[in-house]
């Protein structure tokens, strides 16, 4: 992976995907694959726009308080 200036991570070749609790209607967030270390989340109406991008460990604490 790349990072671009002041350490952000290049998510150009990340494999982006909605959850399969979305119905496909494309209003939902999308979580981006294969970049080490970081769980990236975009708006998937506006794929061009913002991306949080949290810790995996974050992310896995986040995932397991929700069920």
């Amino acid at each position: 992976m790349n990072t671009a200036r002041h350490g952000t991570p290049d998510l150009s070749g990340a494999k982006w995907r909605s959850s399969s609790y979305s119905g496909g209607n494309n209003e939902c967030l999308e979580l981006a694959h294969g970049v080490p270390a970081l769980a990236p989340i975009r708006d998937s109406k506006d794929p061009a726009g913002p991306v949080i991008a949290f810790g995996q460990v974050a992310w896995r604490a986040f995932l397991a308080h929700l069920g």
